[in-house]
């Protein structure tokens, strides 16, 4: 149970993997015990944290919200497709990924109107198309109405981004 509330996000094949078990035992444990399917507890998730969800409506993020603590952290999870590959590849646009964590970076900021401010990052690596793209937002200062906003990208346990944006709340006359 420990291991599945550190990662929610581990497949059957994973936590049979880290606990030497084969992968009936570890679905008829989960069953057992009541704990869902990884889709299940994704859906879950997303649900909470899209509740939580001010500065951006639900179809604006990029990826599914699974995490949100706003003002403090969110967790966001982005499946690859063929059509975001790279011409005749199977490498992922680096806008796709730009994009997911551009919007965890705003859906983190608790406010009615979010936009990037400036933006440092650098890609690491390269996503292909299957990979899940699992993006974590962490606020850092913020100093009147701007908020520095760290996100960090894996594909399993490889980092292939990592960003800091300035995320600023906008009043409706204009920016703070």
């Amino acid at each position: 149970m420990k291991l599945i509330e550190h990662n929610p996000l581990a497949t059957d094949e994973e936590l049979a993997a880290f606990l030497t078990a084969s992968v009936s035992t570890i679905r008829l444990d989960r069953a057992v015990l009541g704990v869902p399917e990884l889709r299940e507890r994704m859906r879950s998730m997303a649900q909470k944290a899209t509740s939580r969800l001010r500065s951006l409506k639900q179809s604006e993020v990029v990826g599914d919200l699974l995490e949100l603590e706003p003002n403090k952290w969110a967790l966001s999870v982005l499946e690859t497709r063929r059509e975001m590959a790279f011409r005749e590849t199977d490498m992922v646009w680096d806008h796709y990924i730009y994009a997911q964590a551009s919007s965890i970076a705003i859906a983190v900021v608790e406010a009615d109107l979010v936009i990037v401010d400036s933006m440092r990052g650098e890609y690491k690596g390269h996503a292909r198309v299957g990979d899940s793209l699992v993006a974590r937002a962490k606020v850092g200062v913020h100093k009147d109405e701007k908020y520095i906003v760290s996100v960090r990208t894996k594909v399993g346990e490889k980092e292939i981004f990592v960003g800091r944006f300035i995320a600023a709340v906008v009043s409706h006359s204009g920016p703070a």
